[in-house]
């Protein structure tokens, strides 16, 4: 892997793992598209994919530290208790939206990932993804006007569940949970925000059960290689494209509440269209 192929690699995780529009799908069809010739399943890629999401990571918790402050404090008893039940409340939501996609990813990330990381899979999940993202505008309540605080038990497991759709290559997870949260009820913001919070213990949490392989690899070929030193420089270039991207939405979400999530639902059905016609006719 050259670095400028390292760099727009992490260039895309950071963008299009936090808009609506799919990671693992975009990872799938760019390298063949491009003509790379990039083994993503060789050990020696392990450690770079593992700090690219630990890059992301690390963006999420930077634009939200004051949400995840909060939490702490709350748990720790500090704060006025009218604000501390509110985030106490809302940090046990977000441990019920994160149990879907804890047991059934735990079960069937990797057989589901295997079966369908193929780039014509990819192009027809890619346009599945538009579909939701364009079906998930249409059917929205039209009230749409509650926030995190006003969700409830089954709104959050609700929520959670459309989490676990995102294990199909090109189904975006952000874009799944950010239509949930829409057919809860909330605004496009809360929706938004809701969704980050749930994705940093997400891919934290992800990356953590790679680590071991990972030191394992750069004891041996990784180490080598040079890798290593490539991911570093990959990963810092992911937390600043993922932060600007969340900063991007962000304020993209609360300047549009009606059909916010349609530009991006165009866009994976032309994307999705092209990668199915470009990898089914070779």
């Amino acid at each position: 892997m050259t670095t400028l192929q390292a760099i727009v690699l992490a260039v895309i995780q950071g963008v299009t793992e936090l808009f609506p529009v799919s990671s693992l799908g975009h990872a799938v069809l760019l390298p063949p598209v491009l003509g790379w010739s990039i083994d993503q399943h060789s050990p020696q890629f392990l450690p770079f994919l593992v700090v690219l999401h630990l890059g992301t990571a690390v963006a999420l918790m930077a634009y939200f530290w004051r949400d995840w402050a909060d939490l702490l404090l709350a748990v720790l008893g500090r704060g006025d208790s009218e604000r501390r039940e509110a985030n106490l409340r809302l940090l046990f939501l977000l441990v019920v939206a994160t149990l879907p996609a804890v047991v059934l990813g735990y079960v069937a990330n990797k057989p589901l990932r295997a079966l369908f990381a193929e780039p014509l899979f990819a192009g027809i999940f890619l346009t599945v993804n538009g579909v939701l993202l364009l079906a998930g505008e249409r059917l929205r309540r039209s009230a749409g006007e509650l926030g995190v605080g006003d969700l409830g038990v089954i709104d959050a497991l609700l929520i959670g569940g459309w989490q676990c759709v995102a294990l199909f290559p090109g189904i975006s997870r952000t874009g799944a949970t950010i239509v949930g949260g829409l057919l809860c009820g909330l605004r496009h913001d809360e929706a938004a925000r809701f969704s980050f919070l749930m994705a940093t213990p997400i891919i934290i949490g992800a990356s953590a059960l790679e680590i071991p392989k990972m030191f394992h690899h750069v004891d041996g070929a990784a180490a080598g290689s040079g890798l290593t030193s490539l991911a570093l420089i990959a990963g810092l270039v992911a937390a600043v494209t993922a932060y600007a991207s969340v900063a991007f939405l962000m304020r993209y979400f609360k300047t549009h509440e009606v059909k916010a999530l349609n530009p991006f639902g165009y866009y994976c059905l032309v994307a999705g269209g092209a990668a199915i016609l470009w990898f089914g006719l070779n």
